[in-house]
């Protein structure tokens, strides 16, 4: 045990899916309005330099969910089960008496049709309330509508539209291009997930303040938004408030040209996001203009603001409560998304900032350090040595990420956590072929090394001279002893990955 035996606070891990880090007002977005998370950085502590473990939903949540690696886990895919014995953070915090919750996607397992017909497939999880939805559009639901499929399942969304007399309206893919308009506010999935947990908050507390004599364990609440995931498509009033800013928007970074010395699976979706053959020109960049990449660029944002009105809601019911002294609260994202940079769209095999790089932003009122900016590098699989530290007092064995719980306290230096950031993609969603994608990731902070195994590739950036990631050194032979360095970097954190874990050190 430690000195954090004892606090045993409440956790409120709230993550959204594919947001990249710059995409907050706190992170430096000069374009969107993110007031609640940029007072809420301000109260806690914002870190410049998170990057997931996968660019890609189910490896990166079975990552962080765990604190252990992509291929340790053996969930290294989108449609991958995450093995039975692997331990999700809630199972352990369950197991120390914590009542834990989710509301939303979990996705560690296939949620399409063939998971009726409930919800995906879990293994012993921990969660005692489980408000699942896999996405507000049916997926998970006993197949789609139009297929015959029904709303009675196991998606809790559809069941709360229901009984407000309204169902989920598919965004009209005719009228807006790539950009559509999705549920209003009022209904939207966004607001389902943030009223499923305010619920519960508030009956915590009331519970604790009518029977103080009883012991109320703390809580665990994993809240898991699906915007800003494409489709495109937030509230009509938020759309158009963006729309109206659309001429302002910067376009894509892409320099006309890039791709040649970029890898294959980059070419491939550059013709057509995720190289899928079954809908061509899907996001295929050369097809669109500078008015496409503003639209869907400010639908973008206008989901993000969504997220934040709900999450300035979020932290007012901690406030009125009188929990928010008593409770951790975690904001990040799975991966990124890469929104035309490098003239590609949505997500796949490539390790660029706006991929990886992720919100994290942390706060304990009176007990983590507020408005620090740090720039230690930081992983995901960081989440859940530090939750543990904080709430059973120990770190459990199999667990590779590192605690930040005295960075946190302000009781040892940011700089002593992280030399390197590490990501994988195992061949992660299917649509990559001839060859297949099997990417490795290491950035120590200045320079990012990508080794593309199949295709025998690689990509070499010098963040500080080029943050924008447009040139490829890796054949500049200027740069080989810089290349060599990296790839023993590389190996380096690979060995780490071995499952069991092997004896730490400071090196990595």
């Amino acid at each position: 045990m430690n000195k954090y035996s004892n606090t045993r606070p409440n956790v409120l891990l709230v993550v959204t899916d594919q947001q990249r880090f710059d995409t907050l007002g706190c992170y430096g977005n000069p374009y969107i309005d993110t007031p609640n998370l940029d007072r809420f950085a301000a109260e806690g502590v914002l870190f410049e330099n998170g990057y997931c473990q996968a660019p890609v939903c189910t490896p990166s949540r079975a990552s962080f969910l765990t604190g252990r690696y992509p291929r340790t886990t053996r969930c290294r895919a989108n449609g991958q089960s995450i093995p039975p014995d692997e331990r999700l953070v809630s199972r352990v915090l369950a197991d120390y008496g914590y009542y834990c919750s989710l509301v939303g996607k979990l996705h560690l397992a296939p949620c399409g049709p063939s998971a009726c017909p409930i919800h995906e497939k879990r293994i012993d999880d921990g969660f005692t309330e489980f408000h699942w939805a896999h996405n507000p559009s049916g997926i998970g639901n006993c197949g789609l509508p139009e297929s015959g499929g029904t709303y009675w399942s196991g998606n809790e969304y559809s069941h709360w539209l229901f009984k407000r007399g309204k169902k989920y309206q598919y965004p009209d893919f005719d009228k807006m291009g790539y950009v559509k308009i999705g549920m209003d506010e009022e209904d939207h999935f966004t607001k389902w997930c943030i009223d499923r947990a305010i619920d519960s908050i508030r009956y915590f507390a009331e519970e604790k303040r009518q029977m103080p004599e009883f012991n109320s364990p703390p809580w665990f609440y994993n809240i898991n938004i699906f915007d800003p995931h494409h489709a495109f498509d937030p509230p009509k009033r938020l759309l158009e408030k963006y729309l109206a800013r659309a001429e302002k928007l910067p376009l894509p970074k892409y320099l006309e040209g890039e791709l040649a010395e970029k890898t294959i699976f980059q070419k491939q979706d550059h013709a057509s996001a995720y190289n899928n053959t079954s809908t061509p020109h899907h996001f295929s960049f050369d097809e669109m203009n500078g008015d496409d990449h503003r639209m869907i660029k400010a639908a973008y944002y206008a989901m993000v603001e969504l997220i934040d009105i709900q999450f300035g809601r979020l932290m007012q019911a901690l406030e009125e409560t009188g929990e928010i002294e008593n409770t951790i609260v975690i904001f990040t994202s799975d991966h990124g998304e890469m929104l035309g940079d490098h003239g590609i769209y949505l997500k796949g095999p490539y390790f660029y900032e706006g991929m990886v790089h992720v919100p994290l932003i942390m706060s304990w009122k009176g007990h983590f350090m507020q408005g620090a900016r740090l720039n230690t590098l930081v992983e995901l699989t960081d989440l859940v040595p530090t939750i543990e530290e904080f709430c059973i007092g120990r770190i459990e064995d199999g667990v590779q990420g590192r605690s930040l719980a005295g960075i946190l306290t302000g009781d040892e230096p940011p700089e002593s956590h992280r030399s390197s950031v590490y990501s994988e993609y195992y061949e992660a969603m299917p649509w990559h072929t001839a060859p297949e994608a099997y990417g490795t990731m290491v950035y120590d902070g200045r320079y990012k090394l990508s080794r593309f195994h199949t295709s025998k590739e690689g990509e070499l950036y010098d963040l500080k001279n080029d943050p924008d990631e447009f040139h490829n050194l890796w054949d500049d032979s200027a740069y080989s002893d810089i290349k060599i360095r990296m790839l023993e970097l590389l190996a380096d954190r690979m060995a780490d990955t071995v499952d069991p874990f092997p004896v730490a050190t400071d090196k990595w």
